[in-house]
């Protein structure tokens, strides 16, 4: 019999099994896939945004969701212990633009091996090429797992960090979200998270690979705005993508009415309406004889002009003194609010997270434990939980993972 049972052997499952062994119990950790960390390995390019050097209260401002939830589970184990650890496990870390935290050999491969050597320091045993099919309980209390061979695993403790189901062919099926639901738990339904945007307007198709830095992407309907920030993104063959859509993506998911959403592009936040005229307006009286889509390069990217040009409809090779006033304004008014409208979000297996999951309702965040089955533990993405792009998910995972690790020791 073991103290206690981790299954999913991705960061949060590693790091609650490291936690609970701390004490010198006996932990094993069950991953049905062939290796550790499937999941963390492609994360960040491949990079691995390990967390963010900030504080806890920012952490919290980066949830788009049930951030008081997390309170007692980002303060027992912040993102500076999350450094210190990684450091202390032979890690050697770098903080790059935005407080991002990477390794310094920028290889995810090298995150995992030092959760991996932190565990096998520890005795923490693994079991790989290994499913769980069933958790057994008994009068509300957790006793164990049963495997698809059949075989059954004692344990005082279980802690489910089997993850959502985006990238399914890293092992994340939704194996939790079954268990969670067969013990009476509540599961908020399940969305994409930090995901591509597919957009109705055909002309953006001009645009692909055109990637946008310093612009303010805001998504918004008739009723509200759900997301307006500075930042990059990219246009693609379906629409948009990049950090700003990502992070846009995760604040409209649940609008159930996406159609109705638009994505607006200020191309110019810097600049108010009035201050961006008198600047094509300098342009324009420096270089009168020439075609507009000559002009425009100082003020936008080539790909963009034609796109724009064409929504404003003026003819590219029309002559700046040839330009009305109204077809200035149009410009100014394009450059400001060059507005796409939400068709799909693209599919799970390009999403990088899942929204909706176990409802924290039902689990007890000083503990992370169930509260309908004693000894039931379930963290990281498999709860409904979810943050902004910039290491604020994988935090999620390390601290969530860390005190339900510690607190099978009680």
């Amino acid at each position: 019999m073991y103290h206690t049972i981790v299954v999913g052997g991705g960061p949060a499952g590693m790091m609650a099994a490291i936690k609970a062994c701390d004490a010198g119990k006996s932990v094993l950790l069950i991953e049905k896939n062939e290796k550790l960390g499937k999941k963390l390995y492609i994360t960040g390019k491949g990079r691995c945004n390990v967390t963010n050097a900030s504080d806890v209260e920012y952490h919290l401002k980066q949830q788009t969701c049930n951030a008081k939830f997390l309170y007692s589970a980002f303060y027992s184990f912040d993102s500076a212990m999350v450094m210190s650890f990684l450091e202390e496990e032979g890690l050697a870390l770098k903080v790059e633009r935005g407080q991002r935290v990477f390794p310094a050999s920028d290889k995810s491969s090298d995150v995992i091996k030092a959760l991996e050597n932190a565990m096998r320091k520890r005795g923490v045993k693994v079991m790989l090429h290994s499913t769980v099919q069933e958790l057994m309980t008994s009068h509300n209390q957790i006793e164990g797992v049963k495997l698809s061979t059949k075989e059954t695993l004692n344990a005082q403790h279980v802690i489910i960090a089997t993850g959502g189901v985006s990238y399914s062919m890293t092992g994340s099926t939704g194996d939790g979200h079954t268990f969670a639901k067969t013990l009476g738990h509540k599961i908020v339904p399940l969305l994409q998270g930090l995901v591509p945007i597919e957009t109705v307007e055909e002309d953006i198709y001009e645009l692909q690979g055109l990637s946008l830095k310093n612009v303010r992407l805001t998504a918004k309907d008739s009723q509200r705005e759900y997301y307006s920030e500075i930042g990059e993104m990219l246009f693609t063959h379906f629409g948009v993508s990049g950090p700003l859509v990502l992070s846009a993506s995760s604040y409209i998911a649940r609008n159930i009415a996406l159609k109705t959403v638009e994505v607006v592009i200020d191309l110019k936040p810097g600049l108010d309406n009035e201050k961006l005229d008198k600047r094509i307006l300098r342009d324009f009286n420096e270089h009168q004889k020439k075609a507009i889509q000559n002009v425009l390069k100082g003020l936008l990217p080539q790909k963009m002009i034609p796109v724009l040009l064409k929504r404003c409809q003026i003819d590219p090779m029309k002559s700046i003194d040839q330009i009305t006033r109204e077809e200035r304004m149009m410009l100014v008014q394009q450059m400001k609010n060059f507005t796409l409208h939400v068709k799909a979000f693209r599919k799970f297996n390009e999403a990088i997270i899942t929204r909706g999951g176990v409802d924290v309702q039902d689990i007890n965040p000083h503990t992370m434990e169930s509260m309908h089955i004693k000894g039931l533990y379930f963290v990281g993405e498999v709860l409904d939980l979810d943050a902004l792009t910039g290491g604020f998910n994988l935090q999620i995972a390390f601290s969530t993972g860390a005190l339900a690790g510690m607190s099978t020791l009680d």
